[in-house]
């Protein structure tokens, strides 16, 4: 049996018949599945009274509290799919990459990439390395039953700007000074963390994900020539080393609205689209062969039910000639978001999709 619970002479696992393995396969749904990026988390009273005192980073690397938060949205919003409470850079502090998150900062590197020799920061990721991801995933499985958990990883394009930036960016500057002058060793580092990311992403599905979904979230940045020679093999790497597992593979970034056939042509089987572009227009540039994941936009959720409702009808007529839709924002959650606005979302998506 696939880790999906895909039938192979054996009985399907309790996740394969959900909503959300459904629609990403592009089968006929009882109604259309939704869950949110960055459900987990910040906009939850739950999320902040577990994580007082626990630095992000070290949040991630407990079984039980990363089980607890990636359940919390579960509990409180009845969505169709538990997304794994980590972070895109987790794994290269596994490794040993000296960085930390700062609050209200985000990832900062103490050693960016900037040589040849700096490569030497990237040895391979094993499953020891990330034995509390196999706990916590093992967790989750037995307390989600039929609600399908949702693995993630960053892409290679993401985690090499933050590596050779030293954090956050709003130019991608050196990061583009190396793709564009030094087109070699931009290489080698994305197969590398092509590498890592796959290895972080096998560990999810063989501890039981039902599905993963790739954060190219910095992608939006590149023209579409530079994507397909410079970012595109790195990120069909990822997704190649995963096929053999049957579980869907979702592409999300933001701004990609140019990149959305070539991010489907990376080989996802799910394209997120962000809420720049509607959905019938998104299935045009991906193509047949593909669902769709998307994309109402999250600052709607601050202007009252109606508007909400309005908003989210617009998405659902826009997604209704798919093939395959799973209803989710055009970006995460925000973090002063009313969470009781979620939970009347996924109700109301529920309810007016019900077939």
């Amino acid at each position: 049996m696939s880790a999906n619970g895909s039938p192979t002479g054996q009985q399907p696992t309790a996740t394969y018949d959900s909503a959300f393995l459904k629609a990403c396969r592009r089968e006929p749904v009882p109604h259309t599945p939704v869950w949110f990026m960055r459900q987990a988390g910040r906009s939850l009273p739950e999320y902040h009274k577990v994580r007082e005192g626990v630095p992000m980073l070290e949040s991630c690397t407990r079984p039980e509290l990363v089980a607890e938060i990636t359940l919390q949205p579960v509990r409180r919003h009845h969505v169709d799919a538990a997304i794994y409470y980590s972070d895109i850079v987790v794994p290269l502090k596994a490794i040993g990459v000296d960085l930390d998150i700062k609050p209200g900062v985000g990832p900062v590197v103490a050693n960016p990439i900037r040589t040849r020799a700096d490569l030497a920061q990237l040895r391979d990721l094993t499953p020891e390395d990330v034995s509390y991801v196999t706990e916590a995933v093992g967790l989750l499985t037995a307390e989600l039953g039929a609600t399908p958990l949702i693995g993630f990883a960053g892409a290679p394009f993401t985690l090499a700007s933050y590596l050779i930036e030293g954090g956050p960016s709003r130019t991608y500057e050196n990061a583009k000074a190396m793709m564009y002058g030094d087109p070699e060793l931009w290489a080698d580092l994305l197969d590398r963390l092509a590498d890592i990311t796959a290895a972080f992403l096998k560990v999810q599905i063989e501890a039981g994900a039902s599905a993963v979904q790739l954060f190219d979230s910095w992608a939006g940045a590149l023209a579409p020539a530079d994507y397909r020679r410079s970012v595109l093999p790195a990120s069909a790497k990822v997704f190649d080393a995963v096929a053999g597992y049957g579980v869907p593979r979702i592409h999300f970034g933001v701004g990609t609205g140019e990149l959305l056939g070539l991010m489907g042509e990376a080989g996802a089987d799910v394209v997120g689209v962000d809420y720049r572009v509607p959905l019938d227009e998104a299935a045009r540039r991906v193509g047949p062969g593909k669902a769709l994941q998307g994309n109402l936009d999250p600052a709607v959720l601050f202007a009252g039910k109606e508007a909400v409702e309005t908003k989210a009808r617009e998405v659902l007529d826009a997604a209704a000639g798919l093939e395959g839709h799973v209803f989710n924002l055009g970006h995460g959650v925000m973090p002063s978001t009313d969470p009781d606005a979620l939970t009347r979302l996924v109700e109301y998506v529920h309810t007016q999709s019900a077939r």
